[in-house]
């Protein structure tokens, strides 16, 4: 959830005009009570069942645990995936938490690709 956090009142990111929504398999409740703690402002989506995580094949991207990983997507306007990065994934570094300042500058160079 830190993940969130940091993205959420990361001024470059802002800056990006990118609306952030954050996906979790946990139950709303529990969403409730750790965004309510942590001042989570974006809204946040409960995924039981992962419907979401499947329709967007993001189980390719599994950790090597069998569990999932962070996994950011980049969806136009026009509801095409621009970008997908998991950063939970060993090709990707296997890591569960990216400084804010990474995910902006790979966002910044998709954002600049005619």
């Amino acid at each position: 959830m830190q993940q969130v956090v940091d993205l959420q009142n990361d001024e470059a990111f802002k800056r990006l005009g990118i609306e952030l929504l954050a996906i979790s398999p946990d139950p709303v409740t529990a969403w409730q009570k750790e965004g309510g703690a942590l001042d989570v402002t974006v809204p946040m989506l409960s995924d039981i069942g992962n419907t979401v995580w499947l329709k967007y094949g993001t189980p390719a991207w599994m950790m090597a645990t069998n569990e999932p990983g962070h996994t950011f997507f980049l969806v136009g306007s026009d509801g095409k995936i621009d970008w997908v990065r998991d950063y939970g994934a060993m090709e990707h570094g296997g890591v569960m938490y990216v400084k804010p300042a990474e995910i902006v500058s790979q966002l910044k160079d998709v954002l600049a690709s005619p």
